[in-house]
């Protein structure tokens, strides 16, 4: 009995320390390590959105906390990476998305940064990541996803409890069976597996929402995995009929 104890114990703390060395980081996940069932990957990042287009983003909040207006700026990140994808290296990136908040009391609440038109990403989606410049404020940012079959998610992206520029990065979680959680691929969806970006949502830290507050978003990118989408035979056939 008391083998069969040390056993277990030993195998609780062998599975234990696999599960913290894929997610020792939050705010930096390993996009090779969510997911790997297999060594079929072929991960690449990708831009989803520069913020470079008017109208092509909304805010919203509600009128009882407040005022809320988004326009483009002229600027961007200094610590920026260059993204290594030559589709989209002539895409003009000058211009990144300003957001201003005028509260008309404190209180517990929540503002809105949606696309006009949610957006797709190809493959499996890993981690998505956007350039943030916040105000030390205490606000909860939140990525709002749709997945294959259009259900909404929502996924912490982190704090803004930071002065200036910083990248946050969040990781798509994997369904555990293909058919709970977020659905991004399924022997029974067709060939087209992926995601959907429909915003943001902050709330705000009650004993901070008061006054006029400032965010910038720039750069979202995502690591998705293309290998199905590369690897599939060209005479197969497609099933969208």
């Amino acid at each position: 009995m008391k083998k069969i104890r040390f056993a277990i114990l030993t195998l609780s703390v062998v599975f234990a320390g696999s599960l913290f060395a894929q997610t020792e980081s939050l705010s930096e996940p390993d996009a090779s390590n969510i997911g790997n069932d297999s060594a079929r990957q072929a991960l690449r990042e990708v831009s989803v959105e520069r913020f470079e287009r008017e109208g092509s983003w909304n805010v919203h909040i509600s009128p009882d906390y407040g005022v809320i207006n988004g326009r483009l700026f002229d600027g961007s990140p200094l610590a920026k990476e260059e993204l290594n994808d030559a589709n989209n290296q002539q895409v003009e990136d000058t211009k990144v998305l300003g957001v201003k908040v005028e509260f008309f009391r404190r209180g517990v609440n929540s503002f809105y940064i949606t696309s006009a038109r949610p957006i797709p990403i190809e493959g499996v989606t890993k981690t998505v990541s956007i350039w943030v410049c916040g105000r030390n404020m205490g606000h909860q940012m939140w990525l709002l996803v749709q997945d294959y079959n259009g259900h909404n998610f929502e996924i912490w992206m982190g704090s803004l409890e930071f002065s200036g520029w910083k990248k946050l990065t969040t990781a798509i979680p994997p369904s555990p069976d293909s058919e709970h959680g977020i659905i991004q691929q399924s022997v029974y969806h067709g060939d087209k597996p992926g995601l959907r970006i429909v915003g943001f949502r902050v709330d705000c830290n009650p004993m901070e929402a008061r006054g006029s507050f400032y965010m910038y978003l720039d750069d979202m990118r995502a690591v998705t995995d293309l290998y199905d989408l590369e690897n599939r035979d060209e005479d197969d056939m497609m099933d969208n009929w």
